[in-house]
């Protein structure tokens, strides 16, 4: 390796450290005082950097925040979710990919609940990261219900457009922290009953 590619190799390593290190402070704050404002400020300190690398690295504060959802959804098994939606068949591909994102809530699920939280009283206090995540579920609920449709899963009384709604409904975040947070259930039999709900009210 030449003494230039090893250096680009360096700071490519450092730039990555260096995000991890302030997406994990945003982690830290919003799970310290998660009623608070987030202070860019604040997150420099705890991220030990300045302002300015925060804005270097992400570009705005909307960026930042848009950073920190997809990497939650990574590191809370997005991948293993779409590979178990993507199932031959439909109707095990809507029970795993329920499963899957109860997985990755359960993941961060603190967090979430203060992303969530804040997006409901100021959506750009977030950057709109909250409605960015639901847009993309909202897409992947919807290819979800066609496939359900295409296989003659669906019931006769059931449009693609109403099992697009009601799968949005049941996977919402909040249907799984009424069942965790508002229950006490664990993760596994909120996964179980939400799917439950999905199948014996879109299936035939």
């Amino acid at each position: 390796m030449t003494t230039r590619k090893y250096e680009q190799r360096l700071r490519a390593e450092s730039a990555e450290e260096t995000r991890r290190r302030i997406l994990d402070a945003v982690c830290q704050r919003l799970r310290a005082a998660p009623a608070d404002p987030v202070s860019i400020d604040q997150v420099a300190r705890m991220a030990r950097v300045s302002r300015s690398t925060i804005y270097q690295a992400f570009g705005s504060r909307a960026g930042l925040f848009s950073a920190l959802g997809a990497d939650l959804l990574d590191r809370g098994g997005f991948g293993s979710m779409l590979q178990a939606a993507a199932h031959p068949d439909a109707r095990e591909g809507l029970r795993g990919g329920i499963r899957g994102v109860v997985g990755m809530y359960a993941a961060n699920r603190d967090v979430l609940r203060a992303l969530n939280s804040m997006a409901q009283l100021d959506a750009a206090a977030v950057g709109g990261a909250v409605q960015k995540m639901d847009q993309g579920r909202a897409s992947g609920m919807a290819a979800q219900a066609r496939r359900l449709d295409e296989q003659g899963f669906l019931r006769a009384d059931v449009t693609v457009d109403t099992a697009t709604d009601l799968l949005f409904m049941l996977t919402s975040f909040d249907s799984f922290d009424l069942l965790c947070t508002g229950r006490g259930l664990p993760a596994s039999k909120a996964a179980e009953l939400l799917a439950m709900a999905a199948e014996r009210s879109l299936c035939r």
